[in-house]
């Protein structure tokens, strides 16, 4: 994969790490949710084409835009704020890795580094129906155009909980 330079350099501090081994919501619509755990961990295993490993998309399909998925602190608090739910740790937004001080929208078709590993960003990571459930009702809707990012994994490589700079 060619990398491109991304418009400016964005620091960024990798703040938590969640993995899940398999599926609460993705293929179960009209079916109760899972109950597969969603661990936060201090690092993990990014696999260059395939995902995390231990969580549920690693060789979900060959090119899946949805390798690794990223969302903002800041939105996670204005969220917190907005619904009064003070309960609820980001991994019950189903993303992997939540950073403060990125502009993640800015990166869908960039290609950045986060602690010296390449990432492509594909898209936004839509919300959707299931976050009413998971976090609160009104999740879904105050997340429109601000739910995260879908990226590819260019480079492996370990990503560490407390990182760094978002670089091009």
């Amino acid at each position: 994969m060619e990398l491109t330079k991304t418009p400016q350099s964005i620091p960024a501090k990798v703040e938590h790490i969640f993995l899940s081994p398999g599926h609460n919501f993705f293929g179960h619509h009209g079916k109760p949710a899972d109950n597969h755990p969603r661990v936060e961990v201090d690092q993990v295993n990014c696999v260059a084409g395939r995902g995390l490993e231990g969580d549920r998309y690693f060789d979900y399909k060959p090119d899946y835009p949805g390798q690794i998925t990223f969302f903002a602190m800041e939105v996670y608090e204005d969220l917190c704020r907005m619904l009064g739910v003070f309960d609820k740790t980001p991994g019950a937004l189903g993303r992997n890795v939540f950073l403060r001080g990125a502009d993640l929208n800015a990166l869908i078709g960039v290609t950045f580094t986060l602690q010296g590993l390449a990432f492509s960003g594909s898209k936004e990571c839509s919300p959707c129906y299931w976050m009413d459930q998971s976090f609160g009702p009104g999740t879904e809707a105050f997340l429109q155009g601000r739910g995260g990012l879908r990226a590819r994994i260019c480079t492996s490589g370990i990503l560490r909980r407390e990182g760094s700079d978002i670089s091009p």
